[in-house]
């Protein structure tokens, strides 16, 4: 029966990443014809919905389980709670930036390259799919296919690092510090490429953990909070990628 639960959770993560770059696809088809805002951020929201239903475990905060304080079950309900606190008060952050990015440029957009906005949004997607299926694949006791969705993850967290600060940064019509544009892009991609970089180093931990068979289908808290924490990069990459890319007309 726990083998088949588990199947499900990969079945269920597929079907959640094929509709996640449906979606996206969606978002940038829509960006490029009529710009229909409403649109936009209802679709946005859908994605976001399912990142944290079904990629970010939501679910799991309110199951019940073993009352023994000293248990690992507890523990892991109490920590699962402590996480989900500090993805809140984080979240705060993100959300200030996006309130400034509307309340400084309105309805307008810097003049971005919306492929390599879709490219890099791609590359986040698909990353998050392999984070999924590193976790379930823990869950089975699979630790071969635990340490190569995880190398493949951090492998995809580097190349969406590449490609927004080595690529967009260099490529940007403006510079750090011209104007409101500049602004707004940097900070809004700065710290939410520090957050992926502080996940490839969240990544590499229990990578090299697995490695050494500290992690069971049992016992395995550190991989699930990596998970969530690198769904939840994901989560905030799905509102920035319409707020930077899509929304509003050129300035």
């Amino acid at each position: 029966m726990i083998h088949e639960n588990h199947s499900g959770s990969l079945r269920q993560g597929l079907i959640v990443f094929i509709f996640l770059a449906f979606l996206t696809l969606v978002e940038y088809f829509i960006a490029i014809t009529n710009q229909q805002l409403l649109l936009l951020t209802v679709v946005a929201v859908i994605k976001g919905g399912l990142v944290m239903y079904f990629y970010m475990h939501i679910y799991k905060l309110g199951e019940d389980g073993d009352t023994d304080q000293h248990s690992y079950d507890w523990k892991l309900r109490s920590n699962r709670l402590g996480l989900w606190l500090f993805i809140l008060s984080d979240a705060f952050v993100f959300g200030g930036l996006l309130v400034s990015r509307f309340n400084l440029l309105g309805l307008t957009r810097p003049d971005l390259d919306q492929f390599l906005g879709l490219i890099v949004t791609a590359v986040l997607l698909v990353s998050s799919f392999f984070m999924n299926r590193a976790e379930t694949q823990m869950a089975q006791g699979n630790q071969k296919g635990f340490l190569v969705s995880t190398s493949i993850t951090m492998l995809l967290g580097i190349g969406f690092l590449a490609g927004v600060m080595g690529v967009e940064w260099a490529n940007a019509p403006f510079s750090v510090g011209d104007n409101a544009y500049s602004a707004v892009f940097f900070m809004m991609t700065g710290m939410h490429a520090f957050h992926v970089l502080t996940g490839v180093i969240f990544l590499g931990i229990i990578l090299n953990n697995g490695r050494r068979g500290l992690y069971s289908a049992e016992e395995h808290w550190a991989v699930e909070a990596a998970t969530v924490y690198w769904h939840f990069i994901d989560l905030v990459w799905i509102l920035f990628y319409p707020a930077l890319y899509l929304i509003g007309r050129l300035a």
